[in-house]
């Protein structure tokens, strides 16, 4: 008689581990009509609050991962298929328009042939460096250190083969711990603040120079006939 019970059951306990995951992100979430009325300015510092706030639960969890890059690597920066969306640059592109260097920074993206990305700028010993690292989009901050939810609800800890490789045993104790319940920064709760904050500008992935380029565009447009303090 308990048999019918289990379907019901499992799904009970996936709802609850969605409610739970739901009350975990503790992120302001926005009606699309709430979302079109923000200026530039306030998606700028709505997507760098998202930021600020990854930046502090990485900081927890690299404290007792015990992970850490390889000083110099810079190998994730090298991959020629990374992608992002517009919303994520959108804080470097206002940036670089309040500098006014919007138009550079667009004719040194035309002019770059490489599908790497344009900040990316490797040193005389072939290792790499971000030159615009307090910029850097939400991809770059959470990729090797955050984790995502499978169709179970459950959390999995991702991470690059360097690693998982150079740095084994820690690594090894980081997935059981997460499988445990420790807490991870989750990949997909970062994304669904950024859609919540501009849907459209948070919808679609493209590779990361044309993201980066499309973000200064949508910028430049938006204070062709506009105030820039506005």
């Amino acid at each position: 008689m308990l048999y019918p019970l289990v379907p019901a059951f499992k799904l009970t306990v996936q709802l609850r581990l969605l409610e739970k995951t739901f009350r975990e992100i503790l992120f302001k979430t926005l009606t699309f009509a709430e979302s079109q009325t923000l200026s530039i300015r306030q998606k700028v510092q709505e997507v760098e609050e998202a930021f600020s706030l990854l930046s502090q639960e990485m900081a927890t969890f690299q404290g007792w991962s015990g992970l850490s890059c390889k000083a110099g690597c810079g190998k994730c920066c090298t991959k020629a298929d990374i992608e992002a969306t517009i919303l994520e640059f959108l804080p470097f592109a206002y940036h670089v328009f309040r500098q006014g260097e919007g138009e550079e920074w667009l004719n040194r993206l035309n002019d770059h042939p490489d599908t790497i990305c344009l900040f990316f700028k490797p040193n005389q010993q072939g290792t790499g460096l971000c030159s615009q690292y307090g910029h850097r989009g939400l991809i770059c901050r959470l990729f090797g250190f955050s984790g995502r939810t499978n169709k179970y609800g459950q959390r999995e800890f991702v991470t690059c083969q360097t690693v998982k490789t150079e740095q084994s045993e820690n690594y090894q104790r980081v997935v059981e711990s997460v499988r445990g319940g420790e807490d991870i920064p989750v990949m997909n709760h970062y994304y669904m603040r950024l859609v919540a904050i501009d849907p459209q500008l948070a919808r679609d992935f493209y590779p990361i120079n044309t993201a980066i380029k499309l973000a200064i565009e949508t910028v430049l447009h938006y204070y062709a006939y506009r105030d820039p303090s506005e």
